[in-house]
């Protein structure tokens, strides 16, 4: 079963859906699924398309509850990117969830991981974190300044052209989060680490990167001969829902 609320966030108005198992016994665990960032022209009204039926699935297959948030000027929200306000969006998220005692997890896709890392890093009622092709370094995945804001632009995570921070300033909110600095922060706290070999948008060498960041003490999973677009790959799936059964 999927219902669909809306949640304030700032200026933004955020698309919420929560998924329950309409055939299992419902878990005391919840999942927040992050969308991250489209490079690609005009698809930040779909970046997190696919999410929802994910959702679902997750839910049905493992009786977790499962819930995924639409952050500011993707899909069906208002508002516009920036990474203070992503940041904001999936705070605004789990202080919605937090209830009925669940224990929260959070899986983040691409940029997404790395708000999932920044965000668990400081809040403790996140038990555990999964990231699936996620950049362990920002500035070679942001490029120049006007590249990203041009970037930003054509994707279409701008509702208001006003809103958008200048080229420079946008880079560097960006920049501030540190994804090496906060998968540290992670352990003993459940981490999983997922990468297709053949990503051309964020190399494998990355995930690596942020198993070494945090010791080791994290599940590695490469997924041979996967791309950058994990969310739709039967084997992340399968992945995923592993980790969720071996943590009920």
């Amino acid at each position: 079963m999927l219902s669909h609320e809306q949640l304030e966030s700032g200026n933004a108005l955020l698309d919420l859906r929560v998924a329950t198992s309409n055939t299992r016994p419902i878990a005391s665990h919840l999942l927040v699924l992050v969308h991250g960032l489209p490079r690609a022209i005009g698809m930040g009204r779909q970046a997190a398309g696919l999410l929802p039926e994910l959702a679902e699935h997750l839910a049905n297959e493992s009786g977790w509850v499962v819930v995924t948030g639409t952050l500011a000027g993707v899909g069906g929200s208002t508002g516009t990117f920036s990474a203070t306000q992503w940041l904001a969006d999936l705070r605004r998220i789990l202080d919605r969830v937090d209830q009925d005692e669940r224990r929260i997890s959070l899986a983040g896709f691409g940029l997404g991981g790395a708000l999932a890392l920044a965000v668990a890093s400081n809040d403790e009622r996140v038990r555990g974190v999964a990231t699936f092709a996620t950049p362990a370094h920002l500035e070679p995945w942001c490029g120049s300044a006007d590249e990203f804001h041009r970037a930003v632009q054509i994707t279409g995570v701008v509702g208001d052209a006003n809103d958008l921070l200048p080229a420079e300033e946008l880079r560097r909110d960006v920049l501030s989060i540190d994804p090496l600095g906060a998968v540290a922060a992670i352990p003993p706290r459940r981490l999983l680490i997922g990468h297709g070999t053949d990503d051309l948008e964020i190399p494998a060498s990355d995930a690596r990167d942020l198993l070494a960041a945090a010791d080791g003490r994290a599940e590695l999973r490469l997924i041979q001969g996967a791309g950058h677009q994990l969310r739709a790959d039967p084997r992340m799936v399968a992945t995923l829902l592993g980790w969720l059964d071996r943590h009920r």
